[in-house]
């Protein structure tokens, strides 16, 4: 199943992206006031936020795409051992399990906020066209539609949540995120201690004063000590993690290649801090005793 869902993680960035390439050819063609309406904020400012979830959702991808790779190439080497009479080194047997850990904490969340950016981008899109994007001409219709899936089979978000439950409560992704504050991958190990660009430094302070506030709201949601409390409010964490890795991700892409991220990497960077804010808020205000509120 975590294959499944790494390639739906996959479906879903090319549906972004084509939702994205859709949006931003009709709003370069299509005038309004004598100008195209890319010029217009409301416009731009919609499109620069379809373009950051796109590329944060693929930095995602491809960080759990290479977890995956790694543990199963070891796994893979482990059974050609066992073949001839041999095993793992220890050193090996200790990365094989660090990176089946890290892909199986990363793959309900590349699953999980890809298939949600798809839907966010694909409805998006439409509102770029207007009236014509429920037009049958028009591509985005079509890709909306196609969307809608993606956050359902194999697990819908909502069941990634669950499975990303324990790595949020047992600390691993706070752990992961401080990694990745210190050198731009997890494990620490695999990274380096240069690589956010002085320009983006910024940047990672603001994702450095975000952990704060999400391993504070974890902190708050295990003092509870209530399990129903905690899958209440679990897809807040669940999300509030995701935006602070992906940032870190876009970060260190733009680091390496600024002509390709560099608009993506700030924009993004402020969406997430606000997004913070919001499940920082909902989280802290809340106790066990609300529950009611929302029982049926």
């Amino acid at each position: 199943m975590n294959g499944a869902r790494l390639g739906i993680a996959g479906q879903s960035t090319g549906v972004s992206q084509m939702a994205y390439n859709e949006a931003l050819a009709y709003a370069k063609e299509r005038k309004q006031f004598g100008k195209a309406i890319i010029e217009f904020p409301a416009v731009y400012d919609m499109l620069s936020i379809m373009k950051a979830k796109l590329d944060a959702g693929r930095s995602l991808l491809y960080a759990t795409s290479r977890y995956v790779d790694v543990y199963k190439i070891l796994e893979d080497i482990e059974r050609e051992r066992k073949a001839e009479g041999g095993k793992l080194t220890p050193e090996e047997r200790a990365e094989c399990k660090t990176f089946s850990k890290l892909a199986d904490a990363f793959t309900p969340v590349a699953k999980g906020m890809t298939s949600e950016y798809a839907n966010q981008n694909t409805y998006d899109g439409i509102q770029v066209h207007g009236g014509s994007g429920f037009m049958l001409e028009y591509a985005c219709q079509r890709l909306y539609r196609d969307a809608r899936i993606l956050s359902i089979y194999e697990g819908t978000t909502q069941l990634q949540t669950v499975a990303a439950g324990r790595y949020i409560t047992n600390g691993f992704y706070g752990t992961v995120i401080a990694d990745m504050l210190q050198t731009g991958q997890a494990p620490a190990s695999i990274g380096s201690e240069d690589w956010c660009a002085a320009e983006y430094l910024p940047l990672k302070e603001k994702c450095a004063k975000m952990a704060e506030k999400y391993n504070e709201a974890v902190a708050y949601v295990n003092a509870q000590k209530n399990d129903e409390f905690k899958d209440f409010v679990i897809r807040h964490l669940y999300e509030m993690a995701a935006d602070i890795i992906m940032s870190l991700l876009l970060i260190g892409d733009a680091s390496r290649a600024p002509e390709l991220f560099n608009e993506s990497a700030k924009v993004y960077n402020r969406y997430a801090a606000s997004e913070i804010e919001r499940h920082y808020s909902f989280v802290m205000s809340a106790s066990a005793d609300d529950l009611a509120d929302y029982r049926k």
